[in-house]
């Protein structure tokens, strides 16, 4: 009997860095989805693409920097962090801007990626 299909997950980041549990809750939930070998997506919308900003300081806000995290994606088989590209343009950020494995994601791909997973969670 073939092995059924992973469920898909995509997690939707929306929040800005920093100010509640809500980002670093997405991001422990990516890591705990990649340590299980779950197939995740990651897509930053909104404010969640500030998330994505090189040189964050967070002491100030009590909270540990994502930075860490963010980098160690691609060990838990997370290669590509998906970002809105209008929401990028928004806050006056271009692709260079952000670190390596960010990919734009346009109104089209955004609502692809929506359609096709099993599962959305947004953070």
């Amino acid at each position: 009997m073939p092995e059924p299909e992973q469920n898909r997950t995509l997690l939707v980041f929306r929040q800005p860095p920093y100010t509640s549990s809500l980002s670093r809750s997405g991001l422990d939930t990516a890591l705990a989805a990649g340590a299980f070998e779950q197939p995740v997506t990651v897509l930053f919308l909104s404010e969640g693409v500030l998330q994505l900003l090189p040189e964050q300081h967070s002491s100030k806000s009590g909270k540990r920097n994502h930075g860490k995290v963010l980098a160690s994606l691609p060990l838990y088989d997370i290669e590509t962090l998906w970002v809105d590209s209008d929401s990028l343009s928004d806050f006056g950020y271009v692709i260079d801007d952000l670190p390596d494995g960010a990919k734009l994601a346009d109104r089209g791909k955004v609502e692809e990626m929506l359609a096709c997973h099993d599962h959305v969670v947004a953070f």
